[in-house]
């Protein structure tokens, strides 16, 4: 949920950044991008939008919005128009994706075993602050891997990627894929999870603030 972010938040606020993080329900794919809008209509100016993994298909939707001036992917999803991020995965599988370990639950919400949590998610994390986000993790309906994106923000819009080169979540091959395609302006971090916004806090503040000062001048 949202509290992972606080590392990469505090870094922000210290250095003068209006911050706020979104608390995504995953309900639909409808109510995620709802969720960033109604945020968005609270900001004072233009806004980055930052996201990681599954979020990176909520703001290149929600993106569009005139007042968003750029877009931060971090370890997410970028699809284009017609395409959907379940599909997308299926470009450069990942260590997930070939595991076993997402499971779905008998109303059709996705979660990751909390047994193979750290393994998959968060290796670069102690195996205490793994179980503690195993345990609180947000259960992410089946269907909205599959919602489909009609106009990316990022073919509009200038775009920033993080790429954790040691993600098994989502493949580094794909961020990589999905960073060159969309011409973002790409940084990686090795030895990086797919928790990276938790593990790195310094080096993603550091991409959300160039993001942010390219978008200024």
């Amino acid at each position: 949920d949202g509290s992972g972010w606080k590392g990469v938040c505090d870094i922000l606020v210290k250095d003068g950044f209006a911050v706020t993080i979104v608390q995504e329900p995953e309900t639909s794919f409808q109510d995620d991008v709802a969720a960033v809008k109604r945020s968005l209509a609270l900001q004072d100016g233009p806004s980055i939008l930052v996201a990681h993994s599954y979020g990176g298909a909520v703001i290149t939707k929600a993106g569009t919005n005139p007042s968003v001036a750029g877009l931060v992917y971090i370890a997410a999803h970028m699809p284009d128009a017609g395409e959907n991020e379940a599909d997308d995965g299926k470009r450069f599988p990942s260590d997930l994706s070939k595991s076993g370990a997402m499971k779905k639950t008998a109303d059709g919400f996705t979660y990751l075993d909390p047994a193979q949590f750290h393994e998959y998610f968060a290796a670069d994390l102690s195996v205490e602050q793994s179980a503690f986000m195993a345990r609180t993790q947000v259960f992410n309906a089946a269907d909205n891997f599959k919602a489909v994106i009609t106009a990316p923000a990022w073919r509009s819009k200038p775009s920033w990627a993080l790429v954790a080169a040691a993600d098994r979540t989502i493949n580094p091959d794909l961020e990589r894929w999905y960073a060159k395609r969309a011409n973002s302006h790409m940084v990686e971090v090795a030895g990086a999870s797919h928790s990276v916004y938790v593990s790195h806090p310094k080096e993603v503040a550091a991409v959300i603030e160039s993001a942010a000062d390219a978008v200024s001048k």
